[in-house]
């Protein structure tokens, strides 16, 4: 099944959970799948399944809440495969701190990685994308943030992601960017990132 053949997609957080998913479901679907995750462990353990197993697969390990390892990732993808045509923002931290207990660092660090993080890889992928004339770009949303399972700072970043997402997908159309946000729901996270495709 080659339906993405040759496209190149950027995953972050791509190491665990829907991210891994995603990685392994682009490759069986031809994609080369460029996998980030701050954790060498992981994400080299996904890259080495999907190589073993034929597809295209390479590892970038790097903190995307930092915007010169955000642009080096980007220059790395870049200079590896010449485009990105499709980005995927998994990566997100969770701290199960209540308000009332919660410091500074944990507070800004959720924001760091899960607001700020998708921030500086729709912008860095978005130029190159507009060079391109054409890319995609999703951003994973908890469903958490709706049902009162989640803690005040993680909930302030995924509605924050929710206007992020609509707003960037204001300002990228004119470039042939499409910006679309999809619930994280990891037992079917994989049918509705493809069925965006259809729409």
């Amino acid at each position: 099944m080659d339906t993405f053949k040759d496209k190149v997609v950027l995953i972050t957080g791509a190491g665990k959970g829907s991210g891994r998913l995603l990685a392994q479901a682009f490759a069986e679907r031809g994609a080369v799948v460029a996998a980030n995750d701050i954790s060498p462990i992981n994400v080299e353990e996904v890259v080495g399944q999907i190589v073993a197993k034929g597809g295209r697969a390479k590892a970038y390990v790097d903190d995307v809440a930092k915007k010169v390892a955000v642009q080096n990732i980007i220059n790395q993808v870049e200079d590896d495969y010449g485009r990105i045509d499709i980005l995927i923002n998994h990566a997100a931290v969770e701290p199960r701190v209540p308000l009332l207990d919660m410091d500074e660092w944990d507070w800004h660090r959720v924001l760091d990685v899960n607001l700020s993080g998708a921030f500086l890889m729709t912008q860095s992928a978005g130029r190159m994308m507009r060079a391109q004339g054409a890319g995609m770009i999703i951003n994973l949303i908890s469903p958490s943030i709706h049902n009162g399972r989640a803690e005040s700072a993680f909930v302030a970043s995924m509605n924050g992601l929710e206007g992020f997402t609509q707003q960037a997908a204001r300002e990228l159309s004119p470039y042939g960017i499409r910006v679309c946000a999809v619930e994280n729901h990891p037992e079917k996270i994989v049918e509705s990132v493809f069925a965006l495709f259809d729409s």
